[in-house]
């Protein structure tokens, strides 16, 4: 389809942005999704609050060790070997980027997981080399948001999910565009188009758990964790206040994506939340 074909372009333009390849690698080395954060915690100390994040997420799965898992875009694989080597897990990845699925192998061989966790090049739009039932459970990390057909997302999910499998999702919502003063919007608007998030702008609070719904889930209460995970923001958006500024003097601003999604998301608080969708395919 033109429109997925459009936006898969879009996505591995943002991943392959000079900003994002070195951004993520040397700052979050290699993860790429937020961290949880306690009460007295450093909002500097990424790792530790990214591993805590990944075992909200092994701990919403409740699967048994050596349940099949899916990992809907995996990138370099940094959540997939903490559900192996800290739940038991055997996680096959996917990703559409390359790059990050050579050092996802690289990485697993280094920690000796090579025979629990595997990647493999796909679209969660089409998971056609996986047969129905495939897995116990499926989760995304902040990857759904760029989704082009978000029901067509999770039809596959439920598909390749055995009945009773489980769904966990880390992920945004939004508040509804015309409850947002202008200035709050454009800044959406913005980190949307340069992040490649279409589905950003569908997913309404309490729109995901409808789709969910409507896919044939039973749908637990949604978790808004996001106090969790701002200490993290807040230190994005120190990081990014200069190369922001500096990128739009310069008109650059595609150039210094990451870096305007960390200031424009800490100043417009109220636009957005972020929630952990956990649900059941129904047998």
């Amino acid at each position: 389809m033109p429109e997925r074909d459009a936006n898969i372009k879009a996505v591995l333009r943002y991943y392959d942005r000079t900003e994002s390849r070195l951004g993520y690698l040397y700052l979050l080395r290699g993860t790429k999704h937020f961290g949880w954060y306690e009460a007295g915690d450093s909002g500097w100390r990424f790792s530790p609050a990214m591993r805590r994040m990944e075992h909200q997420l092994g701990r919403r799965l409740g699967l048994d060790a050596g349940s099949r898992v899916l990992d809907a875009g995996c990138g370099m694989g940094e959540v997939a070997r903490t559900m192996a080597a800290d739940f038991g897990l055997d996680v096959t990845g996917i990703d559409i980027l390359d790059f990050n699925l050579d050092e996802a192998r690289r990485r697993s061989e280094r920690a000796e997981l090579t025979s629990s966790t595997r990647f493999v090049e796909g679209d969660y739009h089409d998971l056609s080399q996986f047969e129905d039932r495939a897995f116990d459970g499926v989760y995304t990390m902040e990857t759904f948001v760029h989704a082009a057909d978000p029901e067509r997302v999770l039809a596959e999910f439920h598909r390749v999910l055995r009945p009773g499998g489980r769904l966990v999702m880390f992920e945004y919502s939004r508040t509804p565009a015309e409850q947002l003063e202008p200035v709050a919007r454009a800044a959406f608007d913005a980190v949307c188009e340069l992040g490649a998030m279409p589905a950003w702008h569908r997913l309404n609070h309490g729109d995901l758990e409808n789709l969910l719904a409507v896919a044939s889930f039973k749908v637990e209460p949604v978790e808004d964790v996001t106090a969790r995970m701002l200490p993290m923001l807040r230190a994005f958006a120190a990081l990014g206040r200069v190369p922001y500024a500096t990128a739009r003097r310069l008109g650059k601003t595609e150039k210094a994506v990451n870096a305007m999604s960390g200031v424009e998301m800490w100043k417009h608080q109220d636009a957005w939340r972020y929630n952990i969708y956990t649900a059941t395919k129904n047998a």
